[in-house]
């Protein structure tokens, strides 16, 4: 997975560069336009286009039905069960380019998430470093080394039910910082970012498994070998601004996302020739 997600962070951050100024809605708004648009040709190239217009000229049908013979309960009802039957047929039709149009979306949307989901934190701000080992281990001799521009507040405090070593820390100058832990003769690193600007940030160095660099695509994984399972920074979830839309949700950006995409694809659906 890894490799899939080092190739995908040098693409996203080329991208991204230009709209790191710009307000987050001006990004998801500009990164919502491409991406309907290969929504919509890939659903034209991999959907039975001609079947799917059958099908809703026979849906449309059954609802002119309705209207016309809205006295008659029995032409009613089957008419009704026609519009249920057509509309399970539609969704099939549309189920084989979604599996098409989703891995990729998906693997995007991880990595747009670095960006518009979370916030650096501000001046003097603090942010709470965890490394999580096996329940089970007793604490390890572990040691924080911190970069110029980053201070601790407070030592190393172990729970030992959770296997959770942590520490507050803050940000005390911009950039983007390397945190070392040392666990004997292993060292690893975490990174901390803080900026003004819209940029990417990685709450948590995950472990190997495809589900967890699958979520958190920002870092390379921890090692497999080693007590140590993941390291996570709580970075603030980021406020979401598009009028008349606001939320601290850190998932509110993909709403908005959705949503611009969904009118993308329905805008230029007839300029592309694609039936929906």
């Amino acid at each position: 997975m890894e490799p899939v997600n080092a190739a995908l962070r040098a693409v996203v951050d080329l991208v991204q560069a230009p709209l790191s100024g710009l307000p987050a809605w001006v990004g998801v708004l500009l990164w919502s336009v491409p991406v309907g648009v290969f929504a919509l040709l890939v659903f034209k190239w991999t959907s039975n286009q001609e079947r799917i217009a059958d099908v809703k000229r026979r849906i449309a049908a059954s609802l002119f039905e309705i209207r016309l013979f809205n006295d008659d309960l029995r032409a009613i009802a089957r008419a009704q069960g026609e519009i249920l039957r057509h509309v399970v047929v539609y969704q099939a039709l549309a189920l084989k380019p979604m599996l098409f149009i989703l891995p990729p979306l998906v693997l995007l949307m991880v990595q747009l998430h670095a960006f518009y989901g979370f916030r650096s934190p501000r001046p003097d701000e603090s942010l709470v470093l965890t490394a999580r080992f096996e329940p089970a281990v007793a604490r390890p001799a572990a040691e924080l080394d911190l970069p110029d521009g980053v201070v601790a507040d407070t030592p190393g405090v172990w729970a030992p039910d959770r296997g959770e070593l942590t520490w507050r820390l803050r940000v005390v100058a911009p950039g983007r910082h390397e945190l070392r832990l040392h666990l004997g003769d292993a060292v690893f690193s975490k990174t901390v970012t803080a900026s003004d600007r819209v940029v990417r940030l990685s709450p948590v160095r995950p472990d190997t498994s495809f589900l967890a660099q699958l979520e958190w695509p920002s870092e390379p994984p921890l090692p497999a070998t080693g007590p140590l399972h993941e390291l996570d920074l709580d970075y603030p979830d980021a406020r979401f601004e598009m009028w008349p839309f606001s939320s601290d949700w850190r998932y509110a950006w993909m709403v908005a996302f959705f949503v611009l995409t969904m009118l993308v694809a329905v805008a230029l659906r007839r300029p592309l020739g694609v039936e929906l």
